[in-house]
């Protein structure tokens, strides 16, 4: 009952924030936002920024997603190679909000915008539903495995810390605003939840 709550009240906050952001109430909150965390200018810090994202520049963010299952079949794991590939199901819900919402990415007039191949329009980002889905599944089966304990929670932090911070990373090289993090995050926790529910009743037959 908790996680459907979690995932009706996450879909309805996705609602209203791509409204207000329609209605452009969200601009001056996402660029106080960004200037607050790109005044940042460590260079350790900004490397690792940008380290973070780089999982979902492509190409490594078409073959990443691909190679997991395949890690999971390998092993002979045949459910959860189905399961680690519908975590990039939020590939195809980024697409299409972003179609809907054709939202403009941040631009050096506004911020700094560090070059990188990137397209389309900037709600929701990519990076972090894709992150989220992806490597929050990834999370979700390694969690039920039969790793030793220490393993498991060492994956599990390492991949926490991984979608913890590609939200920030997005927002300090100027590609998204934070309603566009904030969303992503929101409709790829809900995706997870509602993959792990359907992978839990696969798991018992």
């Amino acid at each position: 009952m908790l996680k459907i709550s979690y995932v009706v009240a996450a879909l309805t906050t996705s609602g209203v924030i791509a409204w207000n952001v329609r209605k452009g109430r969200t601009a001056d909150f996402d660029l106080a936002i960004t200037t607050a965390i790109q005044r940042r200018k460590h260079p350790a810090f900004a490397r690792l920024m940008w380290l973070v994202s780089w999982a979902g520049f492509p190409p490594q963010s078409r073959t990443l997603p691909m190679i997991w299952p395949l890690v999971w079949l390998v092993v002979g794991r045949r459910v959860e190679s189905l399961v680690q590939l519908a975590g990039w199901g939020t590939s195809a819900i980024s697409g299409a909000v972003k179609m809907s919402m054709r939202r403009p990415r941040p631009h050096i007039d506004n911020c700094i915008v560090i070059p990188a191949r990137i397209g389309g329009s900037s709600f929701p980002s990519g990076h972090v539903i894709n992150y989220t889905g992806v490597y929050g599944t990834m999370a979700m089966l390694l969690s039920t495995s039969r790793l030793p304990r220490p393993v498991r929670r060492i994956a599990f932090a390492a991949i926490a810390v991984k979608i913890a911070l590609v939200g920030p990373s997005r927002i300090y090289l100027g590609h998204h605003w934070f309603t566009d993090v904030v969303t992503s995050y929101l409709l790829g926790s809900s995706y997870v939840i509602v993959l792990n529910s359907i992978y839990r009743r696969l798991a018992r037959r």
